[in-house]
């Protein structure tokens, strides 16, 4: 099931994000249906349930396995096939995902809402997801889940206003404004940021509103619910000066499209999933270096049915790398969480009504033995 396409930006060729891509938090959700709306998306998914060689401890990588050995993993990611998934199309362009010993990685596309629940069900091996709906599936349904990395060190949630309106720069600011959220789990998400910053919601207006920014343009709302790395690129293009109040540096510091799978997977297959974690590490570092080229492997390959431009593309990358890479990845490497972040992370859920330990949602071993064996995948 993919989300529905909406119009692409007539100046840089950009896609806002449809409903059912729009989930980040699931008890805040980032913004879509609930964990009930799973559906048969995904399709070309695999078992991808071969285990590895090694009955031994666990290697530190894929260098030592042959050709194959893992067989087809299948990946859900959490949207259409446009610049956010970069790295992966540098891990599987450039092979590194079958240097690891895949025959293939499949990349499924969205939507996010059901990951967690195709990686329970046994449908999709790897999904991504966040830490709130993972949490949620777990404490409500008792998924046999657990986090293995993430791939943002920052939720991308905003609130985009323009300098030509009324522009939002503080919680404060929120004030005698008409903000537009999306219905649904988007609402929850605004809620939560409110309660984390202790904002009276009873100072400014709320309006439903679609995920296209419109409204906003139109000047109809004073602030709009959107993502740092979409909408305030699509304002721009159509010559306005967005402005944006980031949720992730202001109450909510929560992290975006983490690695999921099953603990009994883990448990049954933990070099696989080193291997592909591995792969995926060298794909991001790419995309990090060189955010030109994740943008043409976007527009002229993997999204090429899509409509892209370059420039939107390189332009969306380049700020997207700026949630990706952080003070502790450039010390830890990409993908780590450390312990202090973790614990605010698990208390952030936990101010959303999701109880949780972090023992519970993530195992962050897997990363810590890959780069051990491979301090050179640590790129400062």
């Amino acid at each position: 099931m993919t989300p529905p396409r909406p119009a692409l930006s007539a100046a840089a060729g950009l896609l806002p994000r449809s409903s059912s891509r729009r989930r980040f938090l699931t008890s805040t959700g980032l913004g879509a249906a609930s964990l009930a709306a799973l559906a048969a998306c995904g399709g070309n998914s695999s078992s991808g349930g071969s285990t590895s060689t090694s009955a031994a401890a666990p290697s530190a990588g894929p260098a030592s396995v042959a050709a194959g050995t893992y067989k087809t993993l299948s990946l859900q990611l959490s949207w259409i096939k446009n610049i956010e998934f970069a790295g992966e199309y540098f891990a599987d362009s450039k092979g590194y995902y079958t240097d690891a010993g895949f025959t293939k990685v499949d990349l499924v596309t969205g939507p996010v809402d059901s990951a967690d629940t195709l990686v329970a069900t046994g449908k999709i091996d790897v999904g991504l997801s966040a830490p709130d709906a993972t949490a949620r599936l777990i404490t409500e349904q008792g998924a046999d889940l657990v986090i293995i990395g993430s791939t943002f060190q920052k939720n991308p949630f905003c609130i985009l206003s323009l300098e030509e309106g009324k522009p939002i720069r503080t919680v404060a600011d929120l004030a005698g404004k008409t903000i537009g959220i999306q219905a649904g789990t988007n609402q929850s998400i605004f809620e939560g940021f409110c309660k984390a910053n202790n904002v009276d919601t009873s100072t400014f207006k709320t309006t439903v509103v679609q995920y296209e920014p419109t409204p906003l343009t139109e000047k109809k709302v004073d602030g709009f619910m959107a993502y740092t790395t979409n909408e305030p690129f699509i304002v721009k293009a159509d010559g306005f000066t967005p402005v944006t109040l980031p949720f992730a540096d202001n109450g909510l510091p929560l992290t975006a499209e983490t690695f999921c799978v099953t603990k009994t997977a883990l448990a049954d297959n933990r070099d696989k999933f080193k291997a592909f974690l591995t792969a995926e590490i060298k794909g991001w570092n790419d995309a990090v270096a060189d955010p030109e080229g994740g943008a043409k492997l976007a527009v002229n390959t993997y999204g090429k049915d899509l409509g892209l431009k370059l420039a939107g593309q390189t332009e969306q990358l380049k700020a997207q790398n700026e949630l990706v890479v952080s003070a502790d990845t450039k010390t830890n490497g990409l993908f780590t969480l450390t312990d202090e972040f973790i614990t605010k992370i698990i208390a952030a859920i936990g101010a959303l009504g999701i109880e949780i330990g972090a023992d519970e949602l993530f195992d962050m071993s897997l990363l810590k033995e890959i780069y051990a064996a491979n301090p050179d995948l640590i790129k400062g």
